[in-house]
């Protein structure tokens, strides 16, 4: 049996991609109403900031995995010291956990990213960017954030006070002068096999992602491969178990830095579902389980994912009438949440040979999903 902290759009779409391997899955969610509780038959709500409400969800599973990464690292190393197994295990998670650590440990074992450090307070994120090439500056919160939140881009000292309302520790990072945001996903098993998808660009919006396109058009092989082996190597060093998304900036001058890591299927590799022979999700499950990994080749040559977001339009059912047959190549994947402005509800892919024509239907398919068109 498969447990799986966390309720979410990505526990959902775990169970989904298990279902054909028969395999068992738990969930330990907040509410019945979120995401994945929905379909999960086995559901346990509780705190999973709560050693002993984890311990007890753990008992009969047989491996422990995530939605998200919030999971206090203390409590998975107790887990794990008692004899249960974590994928990924905390040793790893918390570099996903802590942007502080995270950037310490790529540092430890050179890997590129942007010029960084740990600030004590406004006048220090100046003396930061006053060692570069001054404002503006990015400031994040070492913990928490997620989807834009905790990231500020701030263009003076005052403005930079703000994070440090947050109470912990606050990364400075140069503002990178990038041509555009591409993810390298990799997926590695306990034995140490892994594989690697194509690198994708990704397309951002209020730091939310908002479409991806596999694989990422125009990029130098070169380059894909670079930014492939970088991410195989990032998740061999940190002894990462599961899925691993690399996000990365393609900078003008022709360079990769790495820009965050998430250790969970990511927004960068739903494309997979239907653009892969084998999706993130049920490579994720084989990882785990360390079970041999699957064939991460594309299907077509070229898949686009645009993400549905919450928009004024709740009636689903009209919306599905008018975008299945106006496309009836079209994948819609809904979460089952409540429609609210700006959430991420669900996500559209279309795959195909024409790459102008199925990015303007995916786009077409959400934009009417959402409701901000509606022709």
């Amino acid at each position: 049996m498969v447990g799986v902290i966390g309720g979410g759009q990505l526990a959902r779409m775990m169970h989904q991609a298990g279902i054909p391997l028969g395999i068992r899955f738990k969930l330990l969610a907040d509410t019945p109403q979120e995401s994945a509780a929905q379909v999960v038959g086995t559901t346990v709500l509780g705190d999973y900031r709560d050693l002993d409400v984890l311990r007890a969800f753990a008992a009969d599973c047989d491996v422990i995995t995530f939605d998200h990464e919030h999971v206090p690292t203390e409590h998975l190393r107790a887990l794990q010291a008692e004899g249960i197994a974590v994928r990924p295990g905390p040793e790893a998670l918390v570099n996903a956990q802590d942007k502080g650590v995270m950037r310490a440990k790529l540092d430890s074992i050179g890997v590129p990213c942007p010029r960084h450090r740990i600030v004590a307070d406004p006048a220090d994120v100046t003396a930061f960017a006053n060692e570069g090439e001054g404002y503006p500056v990015v400031l994040k919160t070492v913990r928490g954030g997620y989807d834009g939140k905790g990231v500020w881009v701030v263009k003076d000292e005052a403005e930079a006070a703000a994070p440090f309302l947050a109470g912990v520790d606050v990364l400075a990072e140069e503002k990178v002068d990038f041509l555009r945001e591409l993810a390298a996903n990799v997926v590695r098993s306990p034995s140490g096999q892994a594989v690697a998808y194509p690198v994708v660009e990704s397309v951002q919006e209020n730091g939310i992602c908002a479409e991806v396109t596999a694989p990422a058009p125009d990029l130098d092989p070169a380059l894909s491969d670079e930014a492939q082996q970088l991410a195989l190597r990032i998740a061999g060093e940190l002894d990462i178990t599961g899925h691993l998304a690399v996000e990365l900036f393609q900078t003008r001058d022709g360079r990769i830095l790495v820009n965050e890591l998430a250790m969970r299927p990511h927004n960068s590799g739903h494309w997979t579902q239907d653009g892969a022979v084998t999706s993130q999700f049920e490579n994720h499950l084989r990882a785990v389980l360390d079970l041999p990994l699957g064939d991460p080749r594309p299907r077509a040559k070229w898949t686009v994912m645009v993400n549905v977001l919450g928009g004024d339009y709740p009636d689903m059912y009209h919306a599905f009438l008018h975008c299945m047959a106006r496309d009836p190549g079209l994948k819609i994947h809904m979460y089952g949440k409540d429609v609210k402005p700006g959430r991420k509800v669900g996500h559209v892919n279309v795959s195909g040979d024409n790459l102008e024509d199925i990015r303007e239907r995916a786009r077409h398919a959400a934009a009417y999903l959402r409701g901000t068109i509606t022709d």
